[in-house]
């Protein structure tokens, strides 16, 4: 089968990669020399913990599927490093306590620990918490070197072509013409644009049930040690539903975030990429238009919170930026998927969850369509 697929970002690319294991032929289209969208402006993280139990075995699957990946493809740099939800007030400490003695507790890797044992798991984490809790299943890769490798691995099959700096602009029965005149006469067309909800997506499959979702990030200068572990702030359990309960119910009405973090929305993540640097975040903004700038207060109280926690200063910060990715507006929906057309679909939607989910939703994809 003739498989174009429009988007060079991990759904793209996940969906390409499913394609080729499965003998087909691809040919893979971004409108960038690059692809510069969410994918390459996130954290690389496979995050297992917190995920809503509708998503858990996606979730799953995905880091099983990654993991494979990481073995055949070094260059994408996984290792299965796990995270800590670092804890600080009794409160959060109850809504962690909570979820470790869930069902489901050992499904999702949790381990609840006291501060000397997060000291032993991560011993660069030496500063002021009452408590961790570990996932052992949360994974990371490097966001920034990953597609690139990915894409050299599919070129050795010879049953792939990656074309740069070509934006596709019709498709008409299963026939992509992009914006140099070229046409790609396919047997099956993926149009994975990502945050790009307007141009294409909009032609073929009108106004989606998405939105689009702009956060803030940075990273440091090389830290002169191991973090062993991802951390994350417990803001993180406000945020992820995995983490609903009572709880955390009374961790909303008893103890306010940050003024910060509350008009930001945001928590703290934070892992350490193969060279030393430290990826932080991050913000989360809803309201469209929006700005074009990045402001200074979140990226001030996150590097305090990632002080308070390492128990140090950090290395200088090297580089700020933005992103923007697509996010279904049902939060129960993994991705959005539209047929506008016989053998044509539109993927886009999976949120944060992206660079996670990726290669679960492809295989989804795959054994829904039939490839």
């Amino acid at each position: 089968m003739r498989v174009t697929i429009i988007g060079g970002g991990i759904l793209g690319t996940a969906h390409a990669l499913e394609a080729v294991h499965r003998g087909h032929r691809v040919v893979h289209l971004e409108r960038e020399r690059e692809a510069r969208g969410a994918t390459v402006r996130n954290f690389g993280l496979i995050w297992v913990s917190g995920r809503s139990t509708a998503e858990l075995e996606a979730a799953l699957r995905s880091r099983e599927l990654w993991e494979k990946l990481g073995a055949d493809i070094p260059g994408i740099g996984f290792r299965p490093a796990g995270s800590i939800t670092l804890l600080r007030t009794e409160a959060e400490f109850a809504v962690a306590e909570e979820a470790a003695v869930r069902a489901d507790a050992g499904h999702r890797g949790f381990t609840l620990l006291d501060p000397e044992q997060v000291r032993a798991l991560n011993p660069a984490v030496r500063g002021r918490y009452v408590g961790g809790l570990h996932c052992s299943l949360d994974a990371a890769v490097e966001s920034r070197q990953a597609l690139p490798a990915i894409r050299e691995y599919l070129t050795a099959s010879g049953r792939y072509e990656f074309v740069a700096g070509s934006e596709a602009r019709a498709v008409d029965n299963r026939t992509v013409r992009d914006d140099r005149g070229n046409r790609y006469e396919s047997d099956l067309v993926l149009v994975c644009a990502g945050a790009a909800h307007g141009g294409l997506v909009r032609d073929l499959a009108g106004e989606l049930p998405v939105r689009r979702v702009r956060l803030q990030m940075m990273q440091t200068e090389p830290l002169d040690e191991q973090l062993t572990t991802a951390i994350a702030d417990a803001d993180s359990f406000r945020y992820y539903p995995g983490f609903a309960g009572p709880a955390l119910d009374t961790l909303r009405s008893s103890e306010t975030q940050h003024p910060i973090a509350e008009e930001q929305h945001m928590q703290l993540l934070c892992v350490q990429r193969l060279h030393g640097a430290l990826t932080i975040g991050d913000t989360h903004e809803y309201d469209e238009p929006f700005g074009f700038d990045v402001h200074e207060a979140p990226y001030a109280y996150l590097v305090d919170v990632v002080e308070e926690f390492l128990g140090r200063a950090l290395p200088p910060i090297r580089q700020r930026w933005a992103g923007v990715y697509s996010q279904c507006l049902d939060p129960h929906q993994l991705v959005c998927r539209a047929a506008p057309e016989d053998d044509v679909w539109v993927i886009t939607g999976p949120g944060g969850r992206g660079m996670t989910l990726g290669p679960a939703i492809a295989e989804q994809t795959a054994d829904l369509i039939g490839l």
